[in-house]
């Protein structure tokens, strides 16, 4: 018998809301330090944008909120990083809201933050 699958094989973007692209290209790019990967016209004045981490290749869509999407979710992206004890001093010293970095026995060293508009992200160590 042969299961029949689906051809998907990776995530390519999540979108995230956001209440104004630039402040939020502002937040992911220089901020967080992230690449505008994509900007392409969508009619009538709208944007679709995609922002990633440098050599990521899933990336960010900062799709504009409304009615149906509103912002400060919580996203339940992770982001990994070599060093969170690091990346968390970063953040607070931009003004990033930041949780404090957790710790748990045989669980990686990892925190909560918000982008500009209260989306919840997180970032885990990962070595």
């Amino acid at each position: 018998m042969t299961t029949k699958t689906t051809g998907i094989a990776d995530v390519r973007t999540v979108g995230v809301p956001v209440s104004d692209q630039d402040r939020a290209i502002a937040f992911y790019v220089d901020t967080l330090g992230f690449e505008k990967r994509l900007v392409a016209p969508m009619g009538g004045g709208r944007l679709w944008i995609e922002v990633a981490p440098p050599g990521a290749t899933t990336t960010i869509a900062l799709v504009l909120s409304h009615d149906g999407l509103p912002t400060g979710i919580e996203t339940g992206i992770r982001f990994t990083t070599p060093d969170a004890d690091a990346d968390h001093a970063y953040m607070l010293e931009r003004g990033v809201d930041a949780d404090e970095v957790l710790r748990w026995e045989g669980v990686p060293p990892m925190f909560a933050f918000r982008d500009q508009d209260g989306n919840g992200l997180e970032i885990v160590e990962q070595r």
